[in-house]
């Protein structure tokens, strides 16, 4: 009987999770093992078992298409975490039977591709006995233990292509326009595109900002002549004093729905300036599509390591990107500590460098 291995897809999609499943198909098809994918995230390990036998001639179209052909969940039994981040413990009936899936399926390991919360949940089912690998997986770029992530270089050039756009109708109407886009925790996403796009004001979870300097650049830019002003704000950014800007109510076993607060500082800094305002959430569309060629190659390079994660027996690792290489590391080393924007690294000293206010 054939070697069989398993990967999942948990938490939200991004740009690059399907080319991940086509490196572990090929790479596990060179060695001679089957691949089973698991439907619908962790759940499809429970009783009764959802899958799909992965051909290696299935996966010529996968290298570019966009979302996740197993189909994923942040949400159910097996949630992470809850409220702001905080990390939540899995039922042990649960993760028992999620193991008594495994086994039934003959898995020799399970690779787990996903986020903070879905490696959290990785790590939990290795304490529970089941064989895992972990690739990880975020446009939000907040794992800590790798210098990147992928699916964040396919967000942030869809980011910096709709700055731009923004650019040229707020240049047109003398608008100030408002930008936002995600980074829950970490504000990785609006540091580069923000510079990448041309931004007058950045604001990011790490940093936070007060209206007064927020407007006292527009009021400077227009009195320079600059009567446009553009401005990146991510969903996590958070005035001083204040809490998080969230949509409707939370969940027990769900994390906080963030959003809103482009909507919010639109409506401050246009009180607050007389200027006509204006906002756009890019929103989900962060999350769709191609991935880009970096992250191309990061998800092949990541597949391919996870499998031979599986070949070492490194069970409890997950792969991670330190240029030039790839490498193991522990996944206790991955989670619990989110890898937020230094405040004091040559992002953000770049920014300030060429005058970008970061609202402070």
């Amino acid at each position: 009987m054939k070697t069989r291995i398993g990967i999942l897809t948990g938490g939200g999609d991004c740009p690059g999770l399907n080319a991940v499943i086509r490196a572990v198909v090929k790479s596990a098809t060179k060695r001679g093992w089957e691949t089973l994918g698991i439907l619908g995230g962790f759940e499809g390990l429970l009783h009764p078992t959802r899958t799909r036998a992965l051909d290696y001639h299935e996966m010529d179209g996968l290298l570019y298409l966009g979302g996740t052909i197993l189909g994923t969940s942040n949400k159910g039994r097996f949630s992470g975490k809850s409220g702001h981040g905080e990390t939540r413990k899995i039922d042990p009936g649960v993760l028992a039977e999620a193991r008594a899936g495994v086994e039934s399926l003959g898995l020799r390991a399970l690779v787990i591709v996903g986020g903070d919360g879905s490696l959290t949940i990785a790590q939990q089912c290795f304490e529970a006995g089941i064989p895992v690998v972990g690739v990880p997986k975020t446009i939000d770029n907040d794992i800590a233990g790798t210098v990147v992530t992928f699916g964040f270089d396919s967000a942030v050039a869809f980011a910096t292509d709709a700055l731009d756009r923004l650019r040229s109708t707020a240049q047109s109407h003398d608008r100030v326009m408002v930008g936002e886009v995600m980074g829950r925790y970490a504000g990785w996403i609006a540091a580069h595109a923000g510079i990448a796009g041309g931004a007058d004001v950045i604001l990011i979870p790490e940093i936070p900002f007060t209206y007064e300097s927020v407007c006292r650049v527009v009021n400077e830019r227009e009195a320079q002549g600059k009567r446009f002003t553009l401005v990146v704000v991510a969903e996590g950014a958070r005035e001083a004093g204040r809490d998080f800007v969230t949509q409707g109510e939370t969940g027990a076993i769900r994390e906080a729905r963030l959003g809103g607060v482009g909507a919010v500082v639109t409506g401050e800094i246009g009180r607050r300036t007389g200027k006509e305002t204006r906002v756009c959430v890019l929103g989900h569309l962060q999350r769709g599509g191609s991935p880009t060629t970096f992250d191309r190659l990061l998800c092949t390079r990541f597949g391919a390591s996870a499998v031979r994660l599986i070949v070492e027996e490194k069970y409890g690792y997950m792969v991670a990107h330190h240029p030039p290489d790839t490498r193991a590391i522990p996944i206790t080393e991955a989670i619990g500590c989110l890898r937020t924007v230094p405040l004091d690294g040559d992002i953000v000293r770049t920014a300030r460098d060429l005058g970008i206010s970061f609202g402070d």
